[in-house]
Protein backbone atom coordinates (compact mmCIF):
# COMPACT_ATOMS: atom_id res chain seq x y z
CA UNK A 1 0.00 0.00 0.00
CA UNK A 2 1.01 3.61 -0.87
CA UNK A 3 0.57 6.14 1.71
CA UNK A 4 0.69 10.04 1.03
CA UNK A 5 0.95 11.82 4.80
CA UNK A 6 0.56 15.18 5.02
CA UNK A 7 -0.42 18.01 7.90
CA UNK A 8 -0.76 21.32 8.79
CA UNK A 9 1.53 21.83 11.81
CA UNK A 10 4.47 21.89 9.46
CA UNK A 11 7.13 18.86 8.35
CA UNK A 12 8.85 19.05 11.39
CA UNK A 13 6.12 18.45 13.45
CA UNK A 14 6.31 15.94 16.22
CA UNK A 15 2.62 14.44 15.12
CA UNK A 16 3.78 14.25 11.32
CA UNK A 17 6.83 12.35 12.74
CA UNK A 18 4.92 9.98 14.93
CA UNK A 19 2.75 9.38 11.79
CA UNK A 20 4.94 8.69 9.54
CA UNK A 21 6.71 6.56 11.05
CA UNK A 22 3.92 4.09 12.38
CA UNK A 23 2.44 3.81 8.88
CA UNK A 24 5.80 2.54 7.48
CA UNK A 25 4.56 -1.18 8.31
CA UNK A 26 2.06 -0.92 6.20
CA UNK A 27 3.91 0.18 2.95
CA UNK A 28 5.33 2.70 1.44
CA UNK A 29 5.28 6.26 3.01
CA UNK A 30 5.90 9.55 1.83
CA UNK A 31 5.41 13.18 3.81
CA UNK A 32 4.76 16.23 1.56
CA UNK A 33 3.94 18.97 4.06
CA UNK A 34 3.93 22.64 5.30
CA UNK A 35 7.42 23.88 5.77
CA UNK A 36 6.06 26.36 8.09
CA UNK A 37 2.81 25.86 10.79
CA UNK A 38 -0.10 26.73 8.88
CA UNK A 39 -2.92 26.04 11.11
CA UNK A 40 -6.19 27.26 10.09
CA UNK A 41 -5.50 27.90 6.64
CA UNK A 42 -8.61 25.96 5.74
CA UNK A 43 -8.66 24.79 1.63
CA UNK A 44 -6.64 27.50 0.62
CA UNK A 45 -4.18 27.35 -2.34
CA UNK A 46 -1.59 29.39 -2.96
CA UNK A 47 -2.16 31.24 -6.89
CA UNK A 48 -0.09 34.03 -6.96
CA UNK A 49 3.63 32.73 -6.54
CA UNK A 50 5.26 29.53 -7.28
CA UNK A 51 5.68 27.30 -4.99
CA UNK A 52 9.18 25.46 -4.02
CA UNK A 53 9.82 21.77 -2.91
CA UNK A 54 12.52 20.58 -0.61
CA UNK A 55 13.13 17.49 0.94
CA UNK A 56 14.43 17.37 4.86
CA UNK A 57 17.54 14.82 5.59
CA UNK A 58 14.68 12.23 6.66
CA UNK A 59 13.43 12.19 3.22
CA UNK A 60 10.00 14.19 4.20
CA UNK A 61 9.48 16.83 1.66
CA UNK A 62 8.47 20.25 2.56
CA UNK A 63 6.43 23.02 0.55
CA UNK A 64 6.33 27.07 1.06
CA UNK A 65 2.59 26.45 0.92
CA UNK A 66 -0.26 25.68 2.98
CA UNK A 67 -1.62 21.97 3.52
CA UNK A 68 -3.93 21.62 0.26
CA UNK A 69 -0.79 23.08 -1.55
CA UNK A 70 1.45 20.12 -0.44
CA UNK A 71 -1.72 17.67 -1.42
CA UNK A 72 -2.19 19.23 -4.97
CA UNK A 73 1.24 19.43 -6.12
CA UNK A 74 2.03 16.10 -4.51
CA UNK A 75 -0.72 14.66 -6.09
CA UNK A 76 -0.78 16.89 -9.74
CA UNK A 77 3.13 16.35 -10.38
CA UNK A 78 5.72 15.68 -7.27
CA UNK A 79 4.57 12.16 -7.23
CA UNK A 80 4.55 9.24 -9.89
CA UNK A 81 2.02 7.03 -8.72
CA UNK A 82 -1.02 7.78 -7.22
CA UNK A 83 -1.50 6.80 -3.11
CA UNK A 84 -3.77 3.79 -1.97
CA UNK A 85 -4.62 6.74 0.89
CA UNK A 86 -4.25 9.31 2.14
CA UNK A 87 -3.28 10.27 5.84
CA UNK A 88 -2.98 14.03 7.39
CA UNK A 89 -1.84 14.50 11.12
CA UNK A 90 -1.97 13.83 13.80
CA UNK A 91 -2.49 17.66 14.40
CA UNK A 92 -1.55 19.42 17.73
CA UNK A 93 -5.39 19.72 18.81
CA UNK A 94 -8.73 19.22 18.49
CA UNK A 95 -10.85 19.69 15.17
CA UNK A 96 -14.00 19.01 15.88
CA UNK A 97 -17.67 20.85 15.13
CA UNK A 98 -16.90 24.01 13.01
CA UNK A 99 -13.11 23.14 13.54
CA UNK A 100 -13.36 21.54 10.37
CA UNK A 101 -14.01 24.42 8.14
CA UNK A 102 -10.92 26.02 9.19
CA UNK A 103 -8.42 23.19 9.65
CA UNK A 104 -5.64 22.02 7.47
CA UNK A 105 -5.22 19.35 9.13
CA UNK A 106 -8.88 18.50 7.57
CA UNK A 107 -8.13 20.35 4.15
CA UNK A 108 -5.15 18.24 3.80
CA UNK A 109 -7.50 15.14 3.97
CA UNK A 110 -10.18 16.59 1.79
CA UNK A 111 -8.08 17.85 -1.01
CA UNK A 112 -6.91 14.11 -1.36
CA UNK A 113 -10.66 12.95 -0.96
CA UNK A 114 -11.92 15.81 -3.94
CA UNK A 115 -9.03 13.75 -6.26
CA UNK A 116 -11.02 10.54 -5.20
CA UNK A 117 -8.14 8.99 -2.31
CA UNK A 118 -9.73 7.63 1.06
CA UNK A 119 -8.77 10.27 3.49
CA UNK A 120 -7.90 10.16 7.17
CA UNK A 121 -7.42 13.32 9.19
CA UNK A 122 -6.06 12.23 12.80
CA UNK A 123 -6.33 14.95 15.48
CA UNK A 124 -4.93 14.77 19.03
CA UNK A 125 -7.81 16.95 21.05
CA UNK A 126 -5.54 18.90 23.56
CA UNK A 127 -2.40 20.33 22.87
CA UNK A 128 1.33 20.07 24.10
CA UNK A 129 1.17 16.33 22.55
CA UNK A 130 -0.01 14.69 25.23
CA UNK A 131 -0.29 11.59 24.66
CA UNK A 132 1.09 11.70 21.45
CA UNK A 133 1.84 7.39 21.99
CA UNK A 134 -1.95 7.09 22.34
CA UNK A 135 -2.60 8.93 18.87
CA UNK A 136 0.17 7.06 16.94
CA UNK A 137 -1.52 3.62 18.29
CA UNK A 138 -5.12 4.57 16.93
CA UNK A 139 -3.80 5.47 13.63
CA UNK A 140 -2.01 2.44 13.28
CA UNK A 141 -5.53 0.38 14.35
CA UNK A 142 -7.61 2.82 12.09
CA UNK A 143 -4.94 2.47 9.13
CA UNK A 144 -4.44 -1.47 9.84
CA UNK A 145 -8.41 -2.22 9.42
CA UNK A 146 -8.36 0.05 6.18
CA UNK A 147 -5.98 -2.02 5.02
CA UNK A 148 -7.74 -5.25 6.30
CA UNK A 149 -11.36 -3.82 4.44
CA UNK A 150 -10.86 -0.60 2.12
CA UNK A 151 -13.80 1.25 1.80
CA UNK A 152 -16.07 0.57 -1.18
CA UNK A 153 -15.53 4.17 -2.34
CA UNK A 154 -13.91 6.91 -1.04
CA UNK A 155 -14.66 8.74 1.94
CA UNK A 156 -13.30 11.04 3.73
CA UNK A 157 -12.85 10.61 8.14
CA UNK A 158 -12.35 13.12 10.60
CA UNK A 159 -11.05 11.09 13.52
CA UNK A 160 -10.01 12.92 17.30
CA UNK A 161 -8.45 11.50 19.81
CA UNK A 162 -8.53 11.79 23.41
CA UNK A 163 -5.71 12.90 25.52
CA UNK A 164 -5.50 10.00 28.02
CA UNK A 165 -3.40 7.21 28.09
CA UNK A 166 -4.53 4.31 25.56
CA UNK A 167 -5.53 1.95 28.21
CA UNK A 168 -8.08 4.72 29.25
CA UNK A 169 -9.92 5.02 25.79
CA UNK A 170 -13.54 4.47 25.77
CA UNK A 171 -13.23 2.75 22.67
CA UNK A 172 -14.63 4.19 19.35
CA UNK A 173 -17.36 5.87 18.40
CA UNK A 174 -19.23 6.97 14.57
CA UNK A 175 -19.76 10.76 15.35
CA UNK A 176 -21.41 13.51 14.17
CA UNK A 177 -19.86 17.14 13.91
CA UNK A 178 -21.35 18.83 17.04
CA UNK A 179 -21.58 22.66 17.20
CA UNK A 180 -19.79 25.28 19.41
CA UNK A 181 -20.74 29.13 20.58
CA UNK A 182 -19.53 31.83 18.98
CA UNK A 183 -15.33 32.08 19.72
CA UNK A 184 -14.27 34.32 22.35
CA UNK A 185 -13.25 38.01 21.22
CA UNK A 186 -10.29 39.10 19.89
CA UNK A 187 -7.17 40.15 21.95
CA UNK A 188 -6.37 43.73 21.25
CA UNK A 189 -2.79 44.75 21.26
CA UNK A 190 -1.00 47.84 19.84
CA UNK A 191 2.92 47.48 17.93
CA UNK A 192 5.56 48.75 19.19
CA UNK A 193 5.01 52.34 17.32
CA UNK A 194 1.70 52.61 18.66
CA UNK A 195 -0.72 51.05 15.78
CA UNK A 196 -3.68 48.64 16.85
CA UNK A 197 -3.53 44.84 16.01
CA UNK A 198 -5.82 42.45 16.78
CA UNK A 199 -5.28 38.77 17.60
CA UNK A 200 -7.92 36.31 17.07
CA UNK A 201 -9.81 35.04 19.93
CA UNK A 202 -9.67 31.47 21.50
CA UNK A 203 -12.05 28.87 20.35
CA UNK A 204 -15.67 28.61 21.95
CA UNK A 205 -17.01 26.00 24.07
CA UNK A 206 -19.12 23.58 22.60
CA UNK A 207 -22.72 23.84 22.63
CA UNK A 208 -24.02 21.24 21.23
CA UNK A 209 -21.89 18.20 22.56
CA UNK A 210 -25.05 15.68 23.08
CA UNK A 211 -24.47 11.87 23.25
CA UNK A 212 -23.71 10.91 19.10
CA UNK A 213 -21.30 14.29 19.01
CA UNK A 214 -17.82 14.11 18.34
CA UNK A 215 -17.64 16.54 21.34
CA UNK A 216 -19.30 13.90 23.26
CA UNK A 217 -17.59 11.28 22.36
CA UNK A 218 -14.63 13.08 23.84
CA UNK A 219 -15.96 13.85 26.92
CA UNK A 220 -16.30 10.47 27.52
CA UNK A 221 -12.84 9.38 26.65
CA UNK A 222 -13.97 7.61 23.45
CA UNK A 223 -12.39 7.96 20.04
CA UNK A 224 -14.77 10.25 17.78
CA UNK A 225 -14.72 9.15 14.08
CA UNK A 226 -17.02 11.30 11.82
CA UNK A 227 -17.37 10.84 7.93
CA UNK A 228 -17.02 14.04 6.36
CA UNK A 229 -19.17 15.41 2.97
CA UNK A 230 -18.03 17.94 0.60
CA UNK A 231 -21.30 19.07 -0.65
CA UNK A 232 -22.39 22.33 0.66
CA UNK A 233 -25.72 22.26 -0.86
CA UNK A 234 -28.43 23.21 1.84
CA UNK A 235 -30.97 20.31 -0.32
CA UNK A 236 -33.64 20.97 2.25
CA UNK A 237 -33.91 24.65 0.84
CA UNK A 238 -33.74 24.17 -2.39
CA UNK A 239 -37.54 24.31 -2.95
CA UNK A 240 -38.26 27.27 -0.81
CA UNK A 241 -35.21 29.44 -2.69
CA UNK A 242 -36.75 27.94 -6.33
CA UNK A 243 -39.87 29.72 -5.05
CA UNK A 244 -38.54 32.79 -3.92
CA UNK A 245 -36.64 33.27 -7.03
CA UNK A 246 -39.38 33.00 -9.79
CA UNK A 247 -39.95 35.87 -8.47
CA UNK A 248 -37.56 37.91 -10.04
Amino acid sequence: MRILVSNDDGYNAPGVEALAHALRDFGEVTVVSPETNCSGASNSLTLRRPLSVRQAPNGFYFINGTPSDCVHVALTGLLDFRPDLLVSGINNGANMGEDTLYSGTVAAASEGFLFGIPSLAFSLVQREWRHLDCATRVAREVVALFQREPWREPLLLNVNIPPVPYEALAGFRTTRLGRRHPAEPVIRSTTPYGEPVYWIGPVGRARDGLEGTDFGAIEDNAVSMTPLRLDLTHHEQLAAIRDWTSRL
